[in-house]
């Protein structure tokens, strides 16, 4: 019991800031990535093939600059846009830094993920509701998002677990976070007992996310 309160009073403070960088890094880049995959994802099924508003160019060059994103790994992704980092934010370093890089890798992601949800929407509801005459924006907003919520919200919470793992490994470039702390003071440092620390705080954290997920999802296909 007294190691464990002389290891709090000794860490308590960093693992608390490293905490609330993660936090930060995670809300931010999940909200600017879902307002641009959002767009995307909805292009992505509308210029499809025989969809309202078919466009191959435009869906070919949208599947090509996603499939080519999502190929390249964080870490070397990470390293390969300092330039455009720089360029965009004034810095490479710290929680601004690493907000760029994890936009641009979370982003496409979600884009699939949410032209995979809506592709799942019952093509007679939307033929119905097409024949009625009603605009194709207000079907996208209406229906095909609506219906495809529970699917949407698995999606997010898939992708918010994802950033969280790209939060650690940006750790390595000093970006803050649970993931330089353990990278600075567990490994460098050789102090096991953040390393364990650390580790314990990010399962509770993707379990808690990935729970709340489940019952959100569960709840809307109920409605």
């Amino acid at each position: 019991m007294l190691q464990v309160i002389e290891f709090f009073d000794r860490w308590g403070d960093p693992i608390w800031k490293a905490t609330i960088e993660t936090f930060q890094m995670v809300s931010i880049s999940l909200i600017i990535s879902i307002i641009i995959a959002l767009p995307l994802g909805t292009l992505l099924v509308l210029t499809r093939p025989n969809k309202s508003l078919e466009n191959k160019y435009v869906y070919q060059v949208l599947n090509v600059v996603i499939n080519i994103t999502r190929s390249i790994p964080f870490i070397i992704l990470l390293f390969f846009i300092l330039p455009f980092t720089k360029f965009i934010v004034g810095t490479s370093m710290g929680v601004k830094g690493v907000i760029v890089p994890l936009v641009v890798y979370t982003a496409p992601y979600i884009a699939r993920l949410m032209e995979s949800a809506l592709l799942e929407v019952d093509k007679g509801v939307l033929e119905a509701y097409e024949a009625m005459g009603i605009k194709t924006r207000h079907i996208i907003w209406h229906v095909m998002v609506r219906e495809a919520r529970p699917s949407l919200i698995l999606g997010l919470t898939i992708a918010t677990i994802g950033l969280i793992g790209a939060t650690a490994m940006a750790g390595l470039v000093g970006a803050g976070g649970l993931g330089d702390l353990a990278y600075r003071f567990g490994h460098l440092r050789y102090e096991p007992e953040v390393m364990y620390a650390t580790v314990i705080l990010l399962i509770i954290l993707v379990q808690g996310i990935q729970s709340l997920g489940n019952r959100f999802a569960s709840k809307l296909k109920k409605d």
